[in-house]
């Protein structure tokens, strides 16, 4: 229902006022955010995206109050769960082969 791509969408949707722009900034294509914003409309009692037609000059779109508490949301649930899980993933890394983090830190 939501997840991380939703929430990039979102969240790019409310720093340029443009779909167009957000999947840009994203790498992704336009049909591929359209569709997301589709489905968080279809998804949820309100919308959370409001769209205005009309191209460069006139169209764009921004985030609803309901847009902006899913996000909000979203983005704390993200932040307390990773805090949640942190010592484990510590652990969890100890497992991994020292030569994978060393080519992670580089990228």
């Amino acid at each position: 229902m939501f997840g991380p791509g939703k929430a990039d969408v979102l969240e790019r949707i409310a720093e340029t006022g443009s779909l167009a722009a957000a999947a840009r900034s994203l790498g992704m294509s336009y049909m591929r955010a359209w569709r997301l914003v589709r489905e968080m409309r279809e998804l949820y009692a309100a919308p959370l995206v409001e769209m205005q037609r009309g191209g460069k000059a006139q169209g764009g779109a921004k985030l609803t109050a309901a847009g902006t508490k899913a996000l909000r949301l979203y983005r704390q649930m993200e932040r307390e769960a990773l805090e949640a899980t942190e010592p484990a993933w510590k652990k969890f890394r100890g497992l991994l082969d020292p030569s994978f983090l060393d080519e992670k830190k580089g990228k």
